[in-house]
């Protein structure tokens, strides 16, 4: 369950607080006059945060191309992919 502390708890108790979320991979928020200011995650955590995000994006990013019609048709995707695959390997085969 995440939790929520005071930055003078965590001053005074960092090493504890990293190794807390570090084995428990709940993240700590960290409060600052009565205001949330920050939060501590571990480092898996946050990796699995940032490539989800950037999972997102590219979704994102495709939904925009679909909807300005910026498209390729599969077949002709596959068919060129092919192609250079083909190439390649004639290419190495002479080598």
């Amino acid at each position: 369950m995440p939790a929520t502390k005071p930055v003078s708890y965590v001053k005074a108790h960092l090493a504890e607080v990293l190794d807390h979320v570090r084995e428990s991979h709940d993240p700590i928020t960290v409060t600052q006059n009565g205001s949330p200011s920050a939060v501590i995650v571990d480092h898996d955590s946050y990796q699995r945060t940032q490539e989800a995000l950037a999972i997102l994006k590219l979704a994102a990013m495709g939904e925009k191309d679909v909807a300005v019609g910026r498209t390729i048709p599969q077949k002709k995707v596959f068919a060129d992919s092919r192609a250079k695959i083909l190439a390649a390997m004639a290419k190495h085969g002479d080598e």
